[in-house]
């Protein structure tokens, strides 16, 4: 079986389901809109200045972790849905190739125009102290950014197959990365930079402060995701649908 229908097919269900459209919608507009009112706060004007035009994707990247758990847990809603895509496709481990793929080439093309329009609403609330803003940086932070909510999409469809269900990775990664990360992550020393979230969000520094560089920082959360996608592929082959 080719690869490329299976993937058509996964595509054509995440075009179909109105939950994971307004998913992807959420996305853009909660964080072009964070972005442009975070700009604006007088506090924020003397922080880095790439990392406040772009802070709205701290807040949007909720809905890439709704959406990427959305798009696998919904075949397993009775179970019904995900039999039927594995009589279709036998060949389990392409199918779940095929899911990943599709949520990744979806969110990579939505989160590459919320970034820029997260930047051009964040710059233009900043005024004059974006003027510090080099062409390199505006560029790492749109690429940067998209790639990294793309990341954290599949980072929660890993886990989505693994755990069998969207409530209990939503519950487990919200907490997590609202109340672990920000909370209690700043009293564990160098260990928060290597936390999936706090590692790929040092791209969108101007100057990251922490352990991690830019593209080293996304590189942890690369490994935090192929960590949860193997995982859920383990599951998935090991234990019938």
């Amino acid at each position: 079986m080719q690869f490329a229908p299976v993937f058509r097919s996964e595509w054509l269900k995440i075009r179909t389901v109105r939950s994971l459209l307004a998913t992807l919608f959420a996305l853009f507009a909660v964080t072009t809109a964070f972005s442009a009112l975070a700009a604006v706060d007088p506090e924020d004007q003397g922080a880095d200045p790439l990392f406040t035009a772009l802070s709205g994707i701290t807040l949007g990247q909720i809905a890439a972790l709704a959406f990427g758990s959305l798009a696998v847990s919904a075949e397993y809603r009775e179970g019904a849905a995900v039999r039927l895509s594995l009589t279709a496709v036998p060949r389990r481990g392409l199918w779940f190739a095929a899911k990943a793929a599709a949520i990744a080439a979806v969110v990579l093309a939505v989160s590459l125009v919320t970034s820029l329009a997260a930047l051009l609403a964040g710059s233009a609330g900043l005024g004059d102290a974006a003027d510090g803003l080099t062409s390199a940086d505006q560029v790492r932070g749109v690429l940067g950014g998209a790639v990294y909510l793309t990341l954290m999409a599949l980072f929660a469809a890993g886990l989505a197959t693994l755990l069998r269900s969207g409530v209990a990775t939503l519950s487990v990664l919200i907490p997590f990365i609202l109340i672990v990360s920000f909370v209690v992550g700043d009293a564990l020393g160098t260990v928060v930079d290597f936390m999936p979230d706090r590692a790929g969000q040092t791209v969108l520094r101007g100057e990251p402060d922490g352990t991690l560089g830019p593209w080293t920082g996304l590189a942890v959360t690369a490994c935090w995701t192929a960590a949860a996608l193997l995982a859920g592929a383990w599951r998935l082959r090991r234990q019938d649908a």
